[in-house]
């Protein structure tokens, strides 16, 4: 079996990023746990993942810190999975993804779900990407400095 490759060492953060959240079922396992799905047969059973490929997920997302194991909150034997800090703050990305999906994967009347603010259950505003003083940037106006390449 070929070896995976790897970017752990890439100077790109995006690489670094996918390498361990860019797998279609680790995003949906941290989806499902910003849902409040903590066990693994409420993943397996939400995702439809043979157990196997959600065992290999689920150990790749808490050896990086995303989700941790925590004792049942039922007082069970059992454990379950949390998201850390550090996996809170994928919401971002996951709300992203989302508004992406919205726009782009849906026929205009399809129905879909909708993510709500909690307090006033209403819609999230569109995500921007904004600019040190607060402009709103588009894809043209932003660009990467390579490592090695200057100030």
């Amino acid at each position: 079996m070929p070896q995976r490759v790897t970017h752990e060492r890439a100077e790109c953060p995006v690489a670094r990023a996918v390498d361990v959240i860019g797998d279609r079922w680790s995003l949906l396992i941290v989806r499902d746990a910003f849902d409040g799905i903590t066990r693994f047969g409420e993943f397996q059973r939400n995702l439809g993942l043979a157990k196997n490929i959600l065992s290999s997920r689920l150990r790749e997302l808490v050896a990086h810190d995303i989700l941790e194991v925590v004792p049942a909150a039922d007082g069970s034997a059992y454990h379950e999975y949390a998201l850390t800090r550090k996996g809170r703050e994928l919401f971002a990305i996951l709300v992203s993804l989302r508004q992406w999906g919205e726009d782009h994967l849906f026929n205009e009347a399809e129905p879909h779900s909708v993510l709500l603010d909690t307090r006033t259950e209403k819609p999230l505003r569109r995500l921007e990407v904004k600019d040190a003083t607060g402009r709103v940037l588009d894809s043209t106006e932003a660009f990467v400095r390579k490592v090695g390449t200057g100030s």
